[in-house]
């Protein structure tokens, strides 16, 4: 397997330069439409004289560090954004993802859960680490060694990621008997039309919401299932997608873990479902 005589090897094992550089597009497009999005629905106004966010910035940080924040927070917004394109689309790939990181990190500074920011950093450095980023929409093919290293961190963070994930789910019971997905669909079925910019925010399929929102004991059998599946899915994914056989199977399961995903909270998953999805690249050499 390539994984393991990439590190017998020191990371001297030859790979498919192609393999980041499809990431690197795929980073730069999720970067670009999570950023895009970050403009919208009062983001281009946080900061605004009078808000929350401002007031919780001059608490934080000072009056006089909070008015740095605020006055580079707009054009910052734009220039992060330009750059995600940029990269994506292979122009001056470095350079673009330096202030990719930079505008990502920024967020660090008032998010209340920046989990999806520190995945971007983590997954973002990895590209950082790589060789040959590539140029444009080409991508080159043919043994190289030029981004052995920073595909295994990719992989190895990825791994990370999702058993983690499966080891925190098994230690909570509520997650595990299907309570807390029950209660988390039940309760999305009785305020979704009181919610604010619910098209972007929730997209919990009516046939879900019909069927298995009602909090019976049914429902939380059903859910009790969907748990188990996650947390298996989640075990087997990463040593699955490193073997050729059951790879495109493994690929297409986690697409479809990872939309369901994007169901519950669409905006808020885009950055971990569509880097973590992307990721599936760097699994073969």
């Amino acid at each position: 397997m390539w994984f393991f005589d990439a590190i017998a090897s020191g990371f001297q094992h030859p790979t498919d330069p192609g393999r980041l550089q499809w990431f690197r597009i795929l980073f730069g497009t999720v970067l670009t439409t999570r950023f895009a999005l970050s403009i919208g629905q009062g983001g281009w106004q946080r900061f605004a004289p009078g808000s929350l966010s401002l007031h919780l910035a001059e608490q934080r940080f000072g009056p006089r560090r909070a008015r740095l924040l605020t006055s580079a927070y707009r054009p910052a917004l734009i220039v992060r954004t330009i750059a995600a394109l940029t990269l994506a689309a292979g122009l001056v790939p470095r350079l673009s993802l330096l202030v990719v990181l930079a505008g990502a990190a920024m967020e660090l500074l008032y998010l209340k859960s920046p989990n999806a920011v520190r995945y971007t950093l983590l997954t973002g450095t990895c590209l950082l680490l790589a060789g040959d980023l590539g140029h444009g929409l080409t991508v080159t093919h043919g043994p190289s060694t030029a981004n052995t290293w920073a595909q295994c961190l990719l992989v190895l963070i990825t791994t990370d990621i999702y058993w983690n994930s499966a080891w925190q789910k098994l230690r909570s019971p509520q997650f595990r008997s299907g309570l807390y997905l029950a209660q988390w669909i039940h309760t999305y079925t009785q305020v979704k039309d009181q919610l604010p910019h619910r098209r972007f925010q929730y997209a919990v399929p009516a046939l879900i919401r019909r069927h298995m929102g009602n909090l019976t004991d049914r429902d939380v059998r059903l859910w009790r299932a969907a748990a188990a599946s996650v947390i298996a899915a989640e075990i087997a994914l990463p040593p699955a997608l490193l073997v050729p056989q059951p790879m495109p199977y493994a690929v297409a399961a986690g697409i479809a873990m990872h939309s369901a995903f994007s169901c519950l909270k669409p905006r808020q998953l885009i950055t971990f479902s569509g880097l973590t999805a992307g990721t599936y690249v760097a699994f073969s050499s």
